[in-house]
């Protein structure tokens, strides 16, 4: 449930690629005390803007002015209306948010995984059908019935800033390659995460970050979302992207050495899911899961604690570790219903690895 840093100081920042890449790294207050990047890259003939802000508070003018800053060190302007492209790293709105308004003052092509397509293209439909399953998934993991509209109308307040917006393309339908920008699939923080390589460097939103581990939920919640997915993808990423010499993330300061934040990724994965799993040695829900992990916390981050703590349970669900402790109350009532769950200790799971390779 850990969140971007709001004491590293978010600053504007030029770098550039082996193959002579110029890539500007703009710094954006997307919600108040959250800090996001979007990078515009100059390579060849192509302008590219990687991800847009939230679009909310001051991003849109955090956007305008690092494009302004950009110019001053190009020694020539460039325009929102220069871009000729614009890649969405994936479907969460401190990423794209910014599109609504960009859509209007550029004609760049805009792109995204197909697996995220929905999240712009048909966007009030998507949240319509992600809050009705957050609806059921909180009776499920026992959170307070009392407190059930509060923690809705947090999760509904930055999902109204947005609407739907066109898309010009799609990255699988692309080959996964747009010129020298090459994408890999990395589902598990969002379903349809791309991380791009651009010669030695790695923009890898938020699959990666310095000093924190992305936000995980359940896939009870997002198809392709869930741990399982991320621990596959994290797999993936470090063959991938072995020749890489700087990974430029979403939030927080750029990675130099992305195996050894990998690992240290999933060995702090794998020590909350050796805690969990010894927790459910006596049955608990969800809920008494996150209080467990995070301990009392408030407001927007309780959705996000509760989240994290399902994601845990589901990825040990799947794993064949822990059973749901009271299916009789499944027999005998309708509609979501409290889950608790209990560790499965026998001969065959004490054999299991928590942690996939």
């Amino acid at each position: 449930m850990e969140t971007p840093s709001t004491k590293t100081p978010h600053t504007f920042s030029a770098f550039e690629t082996s193959g002579g890449a110029r890539i500007y790294r703009i710094p954006m207050n997307a919600f108040p005390n959250f800090w996001a990047y979007a990078y515009l890259v100059l390579v060849d003939s192509y302008i590219v803007l990687i991800d847009t802000g939230s679009g909310f508070g001051d991003s849109n003018a955090d956007l305008e002015t690092g494009f302004e800053q950009a110019s001053r060190l190009l020694g020539r302007t460039i325009h929102v209306r220069d871009l000729t492209h614009i890649l969405i790293t994936h479907g969460h709105i401190d990423h794209f948010g910014g599109l609504a308004s960009l859509r209007e003052r550029t004609n760049a092509l805009v792109g995204i995984h197909e697996l995220d397509l929905g999240s712009l293209t048909s966007y009030e439909e998507r949240v319509a059908l992600a809050e009705n399953r957050l609806k059921a998934y909180l009776t499920e993991a026992g959170f307070p019935q009392a407190e059930h509209q509060d923690i809705l109308e947090l999760y509904r307040i930055n999902k109204l800033l947005f609407h739907s917006v066109s898309v010009d393309m799609t990255y699988e339908s692309m080959g996964m390659r747009l010129g020298p920008f090459v994408m890999l699939h990395v589902p598990g923080h969002c379903a349809g995460h791309v991380v791009i390589r651009l010669h030695d460097f790695l923009f890898s939103g938020d699959h990666v970050l310095d000093r924190i581990s992305p936000h995980q939920w359940p896939e009870r919640l997002t198809h392709w979302a869930g741990l399982r997915h991320y621990i596959n993808s994290l797999g993936l990423l470090v063959d991938w992207a072995k020749d890489v010499s700087l990974t430029l993330a979403g939030h927080n300061d750029p990675i130099v050495d992305l195996p050894a934040r990998v690992d240290e990724i999933r060995q702090l994965h794998l020590v909350r899911l050796q805690k969990v799993l010894e927790f459910l040695s006596e049955q608990h829900t969800i809920m008494d899961v996150s209080r467990e992990l995070f301990g009392e916390v408030s407001g927007y981050d309780t959705l996000l604690a509760i989240e994290e703590a399902g994601a845990n349970v589901e990825y040990l669900y799947q794993r064949g570790l822990v059973r749901v402790a009271n299916v009789s109350d499944f027999e005998s009532r309708t509609g979501p219903v409290v889950t608790r769950y209990k560790q499965i200790d026998d001969p065959v799971t004490r054999k299991v690895t928590i942690l996939e390779s």
